[in-house]
C-alpha cells in the first residue's frame, strides 16, 4: 500500500517561489499517475498538475507556465516547484497516487492521497 507525505509549504509574498515535496512510500507499481491537488476555503478541490509513468505532465491552465511538476525516482519523491505564485494560489496542497498510466488531472483517477501542506501567498 502506497503512503505520501507532503512537505515543503509554507507563506510566501506574491511573486515568490516554493517547492514541494511529496515522498512516497511503498511500491507504486510500473504504471502510474502522480498528481497535485489543491482546494482553498469555500472552493472546489482542483487538480494542478500530473505526470505519469512516461513522465508525460499535464497542468491546469490556472498554473501553466508558472508550476513545474517532476519525480526523482531514485529518491520515491514527486515535486511541484512554484514560481510566480499569486494570492488566488493559496490552499491546501496534496500530492495524490493512481494506477493509470495518464497524467489526470480529475480526482477520481487516485486512491490515495497524503495529508495535505498548507500554501499562503501574501499580497
Amino acid at each position: 500500500q502506497v503512503q505520501l507525505v507532503e512537505l515543503g509549504g509554507g507563506s510566501v509574498q506574491a511573486g515568490g517561489s516554493l517547492r514541494l515535496s511529496c515522498q512516497v512510500y511503498g511500491d507504486t507499481g510500473s504504471d502510474y499517475c502522480m498528481a497535485w491537488f489543491r482546494q482553498a476555503p469555500g472552493k472546489e478541490y482542483e487538480g494542478v498538475a500530473a505526470i505519469d509513468s512516461d513522465g508525460t505532465t499535464n497542468y491546469a491552465d490556472s498554473v501553466a507556465g508558472r508550476f513545474t511538476i517532476s519525480t526523482d525516482n531514485a529518491k520515491n519523491t514527486l515535486y511541484l516547484q512554484m514560481n510566480n505564485l499569486k494570492p488566488e494560489d493559496t490552499a491546501m496542497y496534496y500530492c495524490a497516487a493512481g494506477g493509470l498510466r495518464a497524467p489526470m488531472l480529475a480526482p477520481e483517477w487516485y486512491n490515495t492521497r497524503g495529508q495535505g501542506t498548507q500554501v499562503t501567498v501574501s499580497s
